[in-house]
């Protein structure tokens, strides 16, 4: 299910800063190997390292992610779960498979939602359908993902679909490329990371609580009985 480890947020964190700073590449792709994009965080790995400091791999990645100068493009098949869900908000144009399934059930853990999500994603498709999302845990598909606008299109081979996406752009003039998603960008950079400092530090807290830890002690239950 891809569930993401402390290691997998570092690698992707050096990954896209490496890209940022490299002049050949002009677009990068996320993708994943398997069936799913991500289960979203290992809750073993997550119980045993928590995410509590601004310097924390989680941290570092969503930084990376927010402040990535080139075209981010999404292949996203199965299930993309929490962060999986929240850093396709960071990503310039997104394709999903048809089975594509998208869920953020943060509050369901006892945990708030990140990424600033809680900024960008009722900006994207309205306060109240994001609340009810966020509140319930609702999952949505991709035709839904689409017509809300999170993703750009579906595409039965997600990743053959983003990569030719990328190779159009890496066409275009590199500069006229970084500046005007510097400029698609810059009306809310600034709000985006504040929110993203304040989710963080509620959910290093929500993190800790006898309301997380039951909710995380229920679904490995009921991961280990299914």
């Amino acid at each position: 299910m891809n569930a993401l480890t402390r290691s997998m947020y570092e690698g992707l964190a050096r990954g896209l800063n490496e890209a940022a700073g490299d002049f050949s590449v002009r677009a990068v792709v996320i993708a994943s190997e398997g069936d799913h994009f991500t289960a979203g965080n290992d809750i073993v790995d997550f119980m045993d390292n928590p995410p509590t400091a601004d310097s924390s791999e989680v941290a570092t990645f969503l930084a990376a992610l927010l402040n990535f100068p080139k075209p981010l493009i999404a292949a996203v098949k199965g299930n993309a779960i929490g962060v999986g869900t929240t850093m396709l908000l960071h990503c310039d144009v997104v394709v999903a498979a048809p089975n594509a399934n998208f869920s953020m059930p943060f509050v369901s853990l006892g945990l708030v939602p990140e990424a600033g999500s809680t900024f960008l994603f009722p900006a994207l498709v309205g306060y109240q359908r994001a609340a009810k999302i966020f509140l319930t845990g609702q999952a949505f598909s991709a035709p839904e993902a689409l017509e809300m606008g999170l993703i750009a299109e579906i595409d039965s081979d997600a990743l053959a679909g983003a990569t030719r996406i990328a190779q159009q752009i890496a066409e275009q003039p590199p500069q006229a490329v970084i500046n005007t998603k510097a400029l698609l960008k810059a009306r809310n950079h600034d709000s985006v990371a504040a929110v993203m400092r304040a989710e963080f530090e509620i959910f290093a807290l929500a993190l800790q609580s006898d309301e997380a830890m039951e909710a995380f002690m229920k679904f490995m239950a009921k991961k280990g009985s299914s």
